[in-house]
C-alpha cells in the first residue's frame, strides 16, 4: 500500500497593485489596501516580483496580529488624471 502525502492547503489572497513610471523611467508599485505597501523596480517585471515579496511579508506580520487583508471584497472602479490649478492668484 502506497502511503500518499497530504497536500499543503495555500491560503490566496488577491489584491490590487498599482504600477506607475516615475520621470527617471523607475517602475513604481503599490498596494492601496495595505498602508506603506510600495516597491520599485527598473523594470515593470521586478517591480511585479519586488511587491510580491514586499505582500508576503506585510501578511506574515498581519497574521501574526490576527488582522489578514484581502481585496476579493472590492471592486476597480477606475483611474483618472486631475489637472489641478494650485498656483495663488495676484488679485485679493
Amino acid at each position: 500500500m502506497v502511503k500518499r502525502k497530504s497536500a499543503k492547503t495555500q491560503n490566496v489572497s488577491n489584491f490590487r497593485v498599482l504600477i506607475e513610471e516615475d520621470e527617471d523611467g523607475v517602475f513604481v508599485a503599490s498596494v492601496p489596501s495595505l498602508q506603506g505597501c510600495y516597491t520599485e523596480g527598473d523594470t515593470f517585471e521586478e517591480a511585479i516580483e519586488n511587491i510580491k515579496d514586499v505582500i508576503k511579508l506585510r501578511l506574515e506580520a498581519r497574521r501574526e496580529i490576527g488582522q489578514l487583508v484581502d481585496d476579493s471584497g472590492t471592486e476597480f472602479v477606475g483611474i483618472k488624471n486631475l489637472r489641478i490649478s494650485y498656483g495663488f492668484s495676484p488679485h485679493y
